[in-house]
């Protein structure tokens, strides 16, 4: 299976890593010899239809900081250009989320599917933003648009509510969808005011050195809306989102949940009339109250219940392995058609 890898950053870099390590596996297991034929970034590119070679690539971008780097006298393609003109059956989208644009996520997308090639995205903002009219052009074009990197990291929250709880139907879900807030509000439990629970995070590298997408709930937002659109199949975008973060948590509000036997988390809650993402007191018996950066969400089905998946929501090789779920699942696919 041809592949063509659009942005080489962290979670880039892992899936190349994790081709490298499970070649042998993936082949016996599963029947997929992935070859990725194009990797772009944002300062080059490299291009081989008979597959690249991952361990020079990965050379390339740690010494020089591009995949232009791989041969000596490299073209700097724009990502277009390749996404169009280089024969493969799977675009992987890996480029940074940018909430307001989309871009340049959206276009790459949009290319892809229109030259017939199967999509698998980890950036949220195209999904976020233009959720409806994606999967209407992916099946108007006949190929398949997968993104499970997208919520959840490795844990595989929407194939958990998409597959395992067929058959009944989801009327509801709530959870925490985002890692570093929910480390945040962990810390101030623990005594830490907003401030000091921010620069811890910073310095573990869980907050970004300016993380108001996470804690102003961007970033939760945008998963809930994937999930509303993929689960419970409604057409809503990042607008419909009614979003408080956390930076007006303090101490007194978190002693105040405490003494009542409950932890003010993130949550992003869903039903068929609202969408919301507000700091909210949650029951530490409740399965949702997890601690440092887990991710938990709790499905409420008509028939079965309520089911909650919980697990890492974020992480490189986390989010790696759930591209190369979705690309097992598009090979599976391609050859029952």
């Amino acid at each position: 299976m041809r592949v063509i890898l659009v942005g080489f950053g962290v979670v880039g870099q892992s899936f190349a890593k994790l081709l490298l390590s499970r070649s042998a596996d993936l082949y016996s297991q599963h029947g997929i010899k992935p070859r990725i034929v194009a990797c772009v970034d944002n300062r080059g590119s490299a291009v081989s239809p008979a597959g690249l070679d991952l361990e020079r690539l990965l050379a390339a971008k740690k010494a020089k900081g591009t995949v232009g780097a791989y041969e000596k006298k490299s073209a700097k393609f724009d990502p277009l250009q390749v996404i169009e003109n280089v024969e493969a059956e799977v675009v992987i989208e890996c480029t940074p989320t940018d909430l307001s644009t989309g871009e340049p996520g959206t276009s790459h997308i949009i290319s892809a599917m229109r030259t017939g090639k199967n999509v698998i995205s980890i950036n949220k903002g195209p999904l976020a933003l233009a959720f409806p009219s994606l999967i209407e052009l992916a099946n108007y074009n006949g190929v398949m648009f997968r993104f499970s990197g997208t919520v959840g990291g490795g844990t595989p929250i929407l194939e958990f509510a998409k597959r395992c709880l067929k058959g009944d139907r989801i009327i509801s879900f709530q959870g925490i969808l985002n890692g570093t807030t929910n480390y945040i509000l962990s810390k101030m439990e623990e005594g830490l005011t907003y401030q000091s629970a921010l620069l811890d995070a910073k310095e573990k590298g869980y907050a970004e050195a300016k993380p108001e997408l996470d804690t102003d709930g961007y970033d939760a937002a945008a998963k809930l809306v994937i999930m509303a659109n993929w689960i419970m199949g409604m057409k809503v975008t990042m607008k419909d989102v009614a979003r408080t973060g956390i930076s007006e948590v303090s101490v007194a509000d978190v002693e105040k949940a405490q003494s009542r036997g409950n932890a003010i988390k993130l949550i992003a809650a869903c039903d068929s009339r609202r969408l919301e993402v507000k700091p909210t007191p949650v029951s530490k018996k409740d399965p949702i109250c997890v601690n440092g950066t887990l991710n938990a969400v709790t499905f409420s089905s008509e028939h079965s219940g309520s089911q909650t998946i919980i697990g890492r929501g974020a992480g490189g090789m986390e989010t790696a392995s759930a591209v190369l779920r979705d690309l097992i699942e598009i090979r599976d696919t391609i050859f029952e058609r």
